[in-house]
């Protein structure tokens, strides 16, 4: 075997070993981090009884996690980077898990804010910490499928999450004097914290630390590596101050916005969507809960399906950009027909197209950054990203509770618009280089 064909053998292994060892094991800490963030969406079906909270209440503190969030994110990424991924990751995870057991025990409108504002600060950092420590095990011709193959934790935290949650409530009510949504909290607390010691021994830092790779594979790896972050320094450096300012990360930030007003109102509102359009039918019965539980595990089934083929297409064509929009422009479809739908199975029907297109997007749209930034600007940037864009979790709920799910269909074309704007700014332009390339090398 040829040199070349040696090191394909090489990286063909590398990235399958790196692969299998990561990104399920980040995946699930993903799916705990999104049920501690998401499951007042399924407490609020109770708490708003025992406590008095209106269902006003309940979407503000929602929206205030992102405070905290916002606050946070940019200075715990650059932390992660300073500390490493390991200790910084476990961190962050013992903490939101302990804030989240706490919740159970709020009285009313200031504490249920506090904890909220409380679980955003703990939880900042951890999903831009996770994309950028994959920017350094992953090549960005591999890095949709592998970002696809992480936030499949979002689908599958509603798959798992949502029975499991409707069947605590149901299940535990009463049980040692606490009410079922405060065992809610409590139960799915805990694991976070477990996994959070895990981290510990489990996840090293960079590709340098793992020695479950031979010789060979870090050095290929490294090589690899080094040699993306050497390209994108010639458009933009390193610095974490140019990463703030550049446009580009401004006009991701605008198309971002879009998927988390979407996804935060699936998030906050999708068991109340489903247990208010099915109601009639599934209350002759009894255990409500768990049967909305069930129903709302269908758009996460969807969306695990769109998530995959949707990054595979992305990687193979390097196309993200036009698929993002395709994608969103399917969300927007689905949203009108949860809002306009004449019967609850069309509704649903609605959102589970909704929530397919907007999960589609997510691992396609993080292969963006790295295109341009590397080193201290990407941990910079895509905290950045993240944290400001989900601004849009804020409002969602709000935005849902005084004017219903209609607007929806109006933010998904404005993600559409973005996307549009993306592909000639940030794509377009390499691909008329490439082409340029092409043809002066056949001259």
């Amino acid at each position: 075997m040829d040199a070349t064909g040696d090191e394909s053998a090489i990286g063909r292994r590398t990235l399958a070993k790196v692969a299998w060892r990561l990104v399920p094991f980040l995946s699930l800490l993903y799916v705990f981090n999104i049920i501690d963030r998401s499951n007042v969406g399924f407490a609020r079906l109770k708490m708003t009884e025992d406590l008095s909270l209106s269902n006003a209440v309940i979407d503000l503190g929602y929206g205030l996690f992102y405070v905290g969030y916002l606050l946070f994110e940019v200075p715990s990424n650059l932390l992660l980077r300073r500390f490493g991924a390991r200790a910084w990751i476990a961190r962050i995870m013992v903490t939101w898990g302990f804030v989240s057991m706490l919740t159970a025990f709020v009285t009313g409108p200031w504490s249920y804010y506090g904890a909220r504002v409380l679980l955003g600060v703990a939880e900042a950092g951890f999903f831009p910490g996770i994309i950028y420590y994959l920017t350094a095990w992953f090549p960005a011709a591999k890095r949709a499928r592998v970002v696809a193959g992480f936030m499949l934790a979002i689908p599958i935290s509603n798959i798992l999450g949502n029975p499991i949650s409707g069947a605590i409530m149901d299940g535990f009510q009463g049980t040692g004097g606490l009410a079922g949504w405060q065992w809610l909290f409590i139960l799915e607390g805990i694991p976070a914290i477990l996994l959070g010691f895990s981290v510990l021994w489990y996840l090293p830092d960079g590709p340098r630390d793992a020695a479950w790779l031979a010789a060979e594979e870090r050095d290929w790896l490294d090589r690899e590596i080094v040699g993306e972050v050497g390209t994108r320094t010639s458009v933009g450096g390193h610095d974490k101050l140019w990463a703030l300012a550049d446009p580009r990360v401004w006009l991701l930030i605008a198309l971002y916005f879009s998927v988390a007003v979407g996804t935060n109102v699936t998030g906050s509102y999708l068991p109340k969507l489903i247990k208010d359009s099915f109601e009639p039918l599934l209350a002759d019965s009894g255990g409500i809960n768990w049967k909305v539980g069930l129903l709302s595990t269908l758009p996460s089934i969807l969306s695990v399906i769109a998530m995959v083929v949707v990054s595979r297409i992305s990687d193979r064509s390097r196309s993200r950009s036009t698929l993002i929009a395709g994608a969103l422009t399917g969300a927007a479809v689905g949203w009108y027909f949860a809002w306009q739908g004449g019967d609850p199975w069309t509704k649903l029907a609605g959102l589970c197209v909704a929530q397919a297109g907007m999960m589609a997007v997510l691992p396609v749209f993080w292969a963006l950054p790295p295109l341009f930034l590397g080193g201290v600007a990407a941990a910079a940037g895509i905290a950045l990203i993240n944290s400001v864009a989900n601004i849009g979790g804020i409002i969602a709920p709000s935005l849902v509770g005084r004017f219903g799910i209609g607007p929806l269909v109006a933010v998904m074309l404005w993600g559409v618009a973005m996307a549009l704007l993306a592909w000639r700014t940030l794509e377009w332009p390499a691909l008329r280089a490439r082409k340029t390339l092409e043809h002066n090398s056949r001259g």
